[in-house]
């Protein structure tokens, strides 16, 4: 069972994959018809009412593909400001199912003899770069691509997040960032979800083509595939279509490459695409449609390494034995969810896209295998008040909890900021308060309480994770004086 911390990574941009491994248990390999358009429709509508409550706003958009073609069944609007209803065309981040276009580069270039799996990373990386080992053991492309390399989710010290006066990252200082890491394990011993570690993979395939990213993954992946609405770098033709994020409590969210750090890291999160697209892709990877990566997206499916449950391949993660496989991936940015999955037995695929922050991979999920429920989602509208900056004072601090780290809450200029354990790998995120007592994080669905002891004096915190697991007691490391 993962612990709390990477819950709360996994479920903000590495995909959700605790839910994968949970839904393994109740799936059945009888199969029965997919829903039809208005029952797909239908639970579109109901999930949109439950987030928004009722409010235009949001959209949602379901791609289904198989023996009998394709179809697209969407529900909701670009945004308040834009009526116009979402689509297969209407342009989405797709976070971490990016790292499937990713892996797949990967795989053409070992099937074309430009690498192998098995060669060091650092063998393609610039002169003077220097990556971990440990043991003598190297990190390989093969352990890149299946989150078995050791490396951390993210780099550490991360600025607040959407700080407008913090500098943006660059390639430079996450190289400086793994100069100094220490591994903690074995390349290869375990699998620990990494953007650091597809950023590094992308890095090392640019390198080895002589070019940066953006323009390999589209001469050698998008182009061929013939995926015009699939990008990194959003023409002004995508930007018209481009249906606004929004976070945690239904507001506008940054874009992905906005966001320092995160902007550095394409093959980690940073490619926008659209359900007509992805049903594309997923025709080419079941075979339905004549392509000339085909082979190279079959090769994805073959080296596997155990995670929780499942198995990671080459970016998808396979679920279940036998006929009962599904293989999937899903992501999700600051301000969108994303799904892909097909089921190789029945040759069906789905794709599932969101423009707000709020997992869509049951509803995907429910699709291929009706039997898995649907998840009740809801969002607790959150009203932002004033607090006096002696209340602000007492507040910052030092919380520890037990297995987890150190929560530190800082005071900075007119409000707090949550820096969360280093593990989390995530920014310092701004706390707005809703009480004197009570603070939300506005990018994500994560709470704080404070406490108080008998003496009046703030002695620790409650912290409420996104996923509905229970909260974290964090007690105050060092007490008021």
């Amino acid at each position: 069972m993962l612990h709390i911390a990477r819950s709360i990574v996994l479920a903000v941009l590495a995909g959700l994959l605790t839910t994968l491994a949970g839904a393994q248990a109740t799936q059945n390999p009888a199969r029965t018809a997919l829903p039809s358009d208005a029952d797909i429709r239908k639970i579109l509508s109901e999930r949109i009412d439950a987030l928004a409550g009722g409010e235009d706003g949001i959209g949602i958009v379901v791609g289904v593909v198989g023996p009998q073609g394709r179809r697209v069944i969407s529900y909701g609007h670009l945004s308040r400001e834009d009526p116009r209803p979402v689509d297969g065309d209407t342009v989405f981040e797709i976070g971490s199912v990016s790292k499937v276009f990713t892996a797949l580069l990967l795989a053409d270039m070992v099937r074309k003899g430009e690498v192998a799996l098995a060669d060091p990373a650092a063998k393609y990386l610039p002169a003077g770069v220097r990556i971990p080992d440990r043991n003598g053991r190297s990190i390989t492309l093969l352990d890149l691509a299946t989150h078995t390399s050791g490396l951390p989710f993210m780099p550490d010290e991360l600025p607040v997040f959407n700080d407008s006066a913090a500098a943006q990252s660059s390639d430079a200082q996450i190289y400086q960032f793994l100069a100094r890491y220490q591994l903690t394990r074995d390349p290869g011993a375990e699998w620990d979800y990494s953007n650091v570690g597809y950023w590094l993979l992308g890095q090392a395939l640019a390198s080895r083509a002589g070019t940066d990213f953006e323009s390999l993954l589209r001469a050698r992946i998008v182009a061929p595939l013939k995926m015009e609405s699939t990008a990194i770098t959003l023409s002004s033709k995508l930007k018209a279509r481009l249906a606004p994020g929004h976070n945690a409590v239904l507001q506008p969210a940054p874009s992905f490459s906005s966001v320092s750090v995160y902007s550095s890291m394409p093959a980690a999160g940073g490619l926008v695409s659209t359900a007509n697209d992805l049903l594309r892709f997923l025709s080419a990877c079941m075979g339905d449609d004549h392509s000339p990566l085909a082979s190279s997206m079959a090769a994805m499916l073959n080296p596997r390494r155990a995670m929780n449950g499942s198995e990671q391949a080459l970016g998808w993660v396979v679920m279940g034995k036998g006929d009962d496989q599904l293989i999937v991936h899903d992501g999700s940015t600051w301000g969108y969810s994303s799904y892909m999955a097909w089921d190789p037995a029945t040759r069906v695929g789905v794709v599932v896209l969101s423009n707000q922050l709020a997992s869509v991979d049951d509803i995907g999920r429910h699709l291929l295998r009706p039997n898995v429920p649907l998840e009740k989602p809801t969002v607790v509208k959150h009203t932002e008040i004033a607090v006096d900056s002696t209340t602000l004072d007492a507040y910052a601090g030092q919380y520890e909890v037990q297995d987890e780290g150190v929560f530190n809450i800082v005071r900075e200029r007119d409000f707090l900021t949550i820096q969360l354990p280093p593990g989390w790998g995530l920014p310092k995120f701004r706390l707005r308060p809703e009480s004197l007592r009570d603070f939300f994080v506005a990018e994500l669905p994560v709470r704080v309480t404070f406490q108080t002891g008998s003496d009046g004096r703030v002695s620790g915190l409650l912290v409420y994770p996104p996923r509905g697991q229970h909260a974290l007691s964090a007690s105050r490391m060092h007490p008021e004086k």
